[in-house]
């Protein structure tokens, strides 16, 4: 531990963002940079606690207080050592988590959690720019082939540990670029493109196969990816989107929001001239209080849209935990992200009944009504508050309510996947109902976060590593302690 003193001798400070007058003319990652002597201080906060529950806070298992310590210390080969052996793509979650783990640092109880996620971003950045993270091929190939389908965040890490294996790797993606949701869904302000290219370059270095524009059923049968390779990991995500099913949402203008914000990203990696989908000048309606939602929000402002208003269902979550959200609990409270702070509406406790159209089908306006939550029979509900219906302007409407799993599109029966009600396939440990197939991502557990996903790829990737092999020594999450015990001891 570096600074014994160090959570009282600073306070918790993070990057300074552009002004929002000012970024909304671009897609630029909205924060400036943050001094290495800015950095230090805030590694020096961690407390090196005797039970660190900042380690059960993250999905991914991250040994977080010492790479800490190697910060503070400025031993960055050390510090990406020990980030590098939990975490495939720091790069990735130093930007875009929303971390759990500052959720159950114990510092928390009563001050300002150590910056965490910025901390993590920073030992990736520095060990670029050191060049501490170089391709590193595999010595030895074991002559197995593995097909992993979908190069979102849980695929790329499937691919990217099956391939230190010494597996032969293909990476199956139908989009013309690979990333999944990390390219087309995340907004490049919150995440800009050359992250993800800058990775997939040295993974292809070290030996993964990418194919593009190849969707399978289509391009390729997965009769042949069967035949042709010794395992399969499905990582498609969850794709299926969750609907509001009220009157009128068939009127040109009511989209999900993964239509518009997919095709934004698409115009800004110049693959298509402009967005088929414009905000610019409209009342913009968004359906849902959560990161997409607050993601439609800042691209909404981007295109210039004439008055933005976000609706949520749920009420208004407090500004502070409450004696019934204790720490080390995700705090359910209020969330202002950037998108926010650069202009929109929010309502809670709002019922959308109905959208108004006109007579050439499109939408005009949105019926909605306040609610009431009440406890009945021991569970929440909510009862309409008497004359609060009302119509408000609506010309564009994005709808942002979450996911119900993955696309309906025959690909897990194409592969022998067998599937629950809720429309998730059946899986143990990772291996689904065809033995060679395994799964991993948002495809098997539901719409989660990106840390899930990458967390979810190295598992599969273990199990998938010991059906070829019969063993693995790919690295386990409840083996990472033990791990970088070792690393800073040798």
């Amino acid at each position: 531990m570096g600074a014994k003193e160090g959570f009282i001798q600073f306070k918790r400070e993070t990057p300074v963002s552009r002004d929002p007058k000012e970024r909304i003319g671009d897609y630029r990652e909205i924060y400036e940079p943050f001094s290495d002597e800015k950095l230090n201080h805030q590694a020096a906060r961690c407390m090196d606690c005797g039970v660190p529950f900042c380690h059960n806070g993250c999905p991914l298992g991250n040994v977080i207080p010492e790479f800490n310590d190697a910060v503070y210390n400025q031993e960055w080969e050390q510090a990406i050592k020990i980030l590098r052996s939990t975490n495939n793509f720091p790069e990735f979650t130093g930007r875009i988590c929303p971390a759990p783990c500052e959720a159950s640092c114990v510092l928390g109880i009563n001050k300002d959690p150590v910056a965490i996620e910025l901390i993590e971003k920073n030992i990736a950045e520095k060990a670029y720019e050191l060049g501490l993270i170089q391709a590193n091929p595999p010595t030895k190939r074991t002559g197995k082939k593995v097909a992993v389908i979908g190069s979102g965040p849980a695929g790329l890490a499937a691919a990217d540990q099956l391939n230190q294996a010494g597996h032969e790797v293909t990476l199956f993606e139908k989009d013309a670029k690979v990333g999944g949701l990390l390219r087309y869904g995340i907004p490049d302000f919150k995440l800009e493109k050359w992250v993800i290219d800058r990775r997939v370059k040295l993974m292809e270095e070290e030996g993964v196969i990418f194919a593009t524009n190849t969707e399978i059923g289509k391009n390729v049968k997965a009769e042949n990816i069967l035949a042709n390779f010794d395992a399969v990991v499905l990582s498609t995500g969850a794709s299926q989107p969750r609907g509001l099913n009220i009157k009128g949402d068939q009127f040109k203008g009511v989209h999900f929001a993964m239509e518009f914000l997919g095709k934004q990203n698409q115009v800004i990696g110049e693959e298509i001239p402009e967005n088929p989908i414009s905000a610019k000048g409209k009342n913009v309606i968004v359906i849902g209080g959560g990161d997409t939602g607050s993601d439609c929000i800042g691209t909404s402002n981007r295109h210039g849209a004439n008055s933005i208003t976000q609706l949520e269902l749920l009420p208004k979550p407090p500004k502070q935990r409450t004696v019934l959200n204790p720490w080390p609990e995700w705090p359910m409270t209020l969330k202002t992200s950037s998108s926010h702070e650069e202009g929109a509406e929010r309502m809670f406790s709002i019922l959308t009944k109905e959208f108004i159209g006109n007579e050439n089908g499109e939408v005009t306006g949105l019926k909605l009504a306040d609610i009431e939550w009440i406890e009945k029979g021991g569970r929440m509900t909510f009862e309409e508050v008497p004359g609060s219906e009302r119509i408000i302007p609506c010309d564009l409407a994005f709808i942002a309510i979450g996911y119900l799993g993955p696309a309906q599109n025959g690909l897990l029966e194409s592969f022998g996947v067998e599937t629950m009600e809720n429309t998730l396939p059946k899986s143990k440990n990772y291996q689904s109902s065809n033995p060679k197939v395994f799964l991993a991502g948002d495809m098997r557990r539901g719409q989660s976060l990106v840390v899930w996903a990458i967390s979810e790829g190295r598992e599969a990737a273990v199990k998938a590593d010991e059906f070829l092999m019969g063993t693995s020594n790919l690295p386990r999450k409840d083996e990472s302690f033990f791990q970088v015990d070792e690393q800073i001891a040798g």
